[in-house]
């Protein structure tokens, strides 16, 4: 299939994209990410493997475009857990005389 990253064209297929990730590390994933395999890889890291292109070349968006055409699962976020409001905040409505939750 004919991508277009950082205005260049590539003719990528899944198992090219399969072949290039083959032994790449996943590094930890705080944006957007790609499912490849069994392992969860940030966009910018797939698209510089693929491409061999620095990372600034090209946005997520253009690798989260291909790899969704190419049939790999994308994520845009990862889920972050709930930050609990308890503790300090309740402590400082005890202190100013504010009824508390339960």
């Amino acid at each position: 299939m004919r991508c277009v990253i950082a205005r260049f064209p590539f003719d990528l297929t899944k198992n090219d994209v399969l072949d290039a990730m083959k032994g790449v590390k996943p590094e930890p994933v705080t944006g957007e990410s790609v499912t490849i395999g069994r392992r969860s890889y940030p966009v910018k890291q797939v698209g510089e493997v693929i491409t061999r292109q620095d990372r600034r070349d090209f946005s997520a968006g253009e690798v989260v475009r291909a790899m969704t055409a190419l049939g790999f699962t994308c994520r845009l976020r990862p889920e972050e857990a709930p930050v609990p409001v308890g503790g300090a905040v309740q402590r400082a409505s005890v202190l100013l005389g504010a009824p508390t939750a339960a």
